[in-house]
């Protein structure tokens, strides 16, 4: 049996990648499958086979979304102060697996029942994974960009094969058939890390210390696990009616920032620079995402019922690549942007993370005006081009490349350790906020009349992609101009 490795023994690794991130990665990409699977399939089976109007089925995934984003912040403050990062990951894992095969089973019935495993199981598992992944690097190790630029690769693997096989799989058999293939495949994420995760050493074990008669407080984890069985029937109800999920998110972000400022009178006055820091990242970060998450709602849509079905003559489902073809750029260019900015920063020419952020909306601008240009490609009959859609695919993952990998790693430079977890969650907080907003974006884009053309529903959303796009190009001027002042924040991280 393999000798356990010390955490020094660990984080000096020899190359370009530690070894467990591969095991990280594999984990991740098999979670990210039945998520991603999941989330392609949602607008389209609300709006084809619950019955739901476009604009409802909108706020209903942004509702959803946002929940399993929000949970991700209590996942990380329940790992940080009780369960640790490895059994907090099993537990997600568990509810995950227990919602797809509820799914499975009648996924007209048990929607909302399903939904609410999957989202509390997501909390547990998405931010403490990653978390981990920082945990594998030393504070100042330059390569810590490029393990999760590798790593984010791996999210998008799962995310190219579940969102594409899952809404196929949908459309062509059997909704049931596509919500059992996502339980089987988080299946295998758990086994994956059940029998590698001897190779983390001391990462991600409990923290609860153990008194003086070689006793912990496991009553603290027992309570955890059922005080999370016992929101099932909450969440189901906050998400079914989308007006509990505007209370919701007008409550928890007030409330989680009165938190974390309270943490931070713990730490000295140097970490609580980094910390501001970190927070405006993560408010740049909910306008990303409000933007970017179109492609689960109003893009999705769009996609079903507007676009033509080949791409560069292959014959290919629009839904199929709205959802798989900003994952399959991702797994392509993101190890060689990794590798990009090592080259970079050995040359000393590395853009700071600021001015990289910027330009995450700067790429966000260019592809929805392209998504606005297809409609001068569509025919009388409203129908236009997956070429063009898929290019501005192309174009936003460049944006998505300069954001998202660097934004988990930033989160794990500037927060002191104590407070690592629940700055990853309160990072997913971000993204949740930015999937209440997508919905209600996608919502305002949507006609309500049931009786609209396809050349009608064509103008409005392209409409709206236009004024995205204008809001993405401010943003990233804006970040740009500010990031000698939050470089100052930031201090010795880079």
């Amino acid at each position: 049996m393999q000798e356990t490795q010390s955490l020094e023994q660990i984080q000096s690794f020899t190359g370009k990648y530690p070894k467990q991130l591969w095991y990280l990665f594999f984990s991740e990409m098999w979670e990210r499958f039945c998520f991603y699977g999941m989330r392609g399939m949602l607008t389209v089976f609300m709006v084809s086979q619950l019955m739901m109007k476009d604009d409802v089925a909108n706020l209903q995934y942004g509702a959803t979304q946002a929940f399993v984003y929000a949970f991700t912040f209590i996942g990380g403050l329940f790992a940080d102060k009780i369960l640790g990062f490895r059994k907090s990951l099993f537990w997600g894992g568990i509810l995950m697996i227990t919602g797809s095969c509820i799914l499975a089973f009648d996924p007209h019935q048990y929607f909302f029942l399903g939904l609410s495993f999957s989202i509390i199981g997501t909390g547990f598992f998405k931010p403490n994974i990653s978390t981990m992944v920082g945990t594998l690097y030393k504070t100042n190790d330059s390569r810590r960009d490029a393990g999760f630029s590798l790593f984010y690769s791996g999210i998008n693997v799962g995310a190219l094969l579940g969102g594409y096989a899952c809404i196929t799989i949908a459309k062509s058999y059997s909704w049931n058939l596509a919500f059992g293939l996502a339980a089987i495949v988080m299946t295998i994420s758990l086994l994956t890390f059940v029998f590698t995760q001897r190779s983390l050493g001391p990462i991600g074990l409990s923290p609860l210390k153990t008194d003086e008669n070689g006793n912990t407080k496991k009553w603290y984890e027992y309570w955890v696990y059922l005080g999370s069985l016992l929101l099932i029937p909450i969440i189901m109800v906050m998400v079914a009616k989308t007006e509990y999920t505007d209370y919701f998110m007008y409550t928890i972000g007030p409330c989680t920032l009165i938190y974390i400022f309270y943490e931070m009178t713990k730490f000295s006055k140097a970490e609580q620079k980094k910390l501001l820091a970190a927070l405006v990242f993560i408010v740049f970060s909910i306008l990303f995402w409000a933007f970017f998450e179109q492609s689960g709602g109003s893009l999705s849509l769009f996609a079903a019922g507007n676009l033509t079905d080949t791409v560069l003559g292959v014959k290919l489902d629009p839904n199929g690549v709205n959802n798989a073809a900003n994952s399959l750029f991702v797994i392509i260019f993101a190890p060689l942007l990794g590798l990009l900015w090592v080259w970079m920063s050995a040359k000393k020419a590395e853009p700071n993370t600021v001015v990289k952020f910027g330009l995450g909306f700067l790429f966000l601008a260019l592809a929805f005006y392209v998504f606005y240009s297809t409609r001068f490609f569509a025919n009388e009959q409203g129908v236009t081009s997956l070429d063009i859609f898929t290019l501005a695919y192309f174009i936003i993952t460049f944006g998505e490349l300069c954001l998202s990998p660097i934004g988990l790693s930033i989160m794990t430079k500037l927060s002191p350790k104590p407070l690592q977890g629940v700055m990853m969650g309160m990072w997913f907080l971000a993204s949740a906020y930015g999937q209440y907003v997508a919905g209600i974006l996608g919502a305002g884009m949507s006609l309500a009349s049931d009786n609209a053309s396809l050349t009608e529903k064509l103008i409005a959303y392209t409409d709206g992609y236009k004024q995205l796009a204008i809001y993405a190009l401010i943003a990233g001027i804006v970040m740009i101009a500010i990031s000698p002042m939050v470089k100052k924040l930031m201090q010795e991280v880079k």
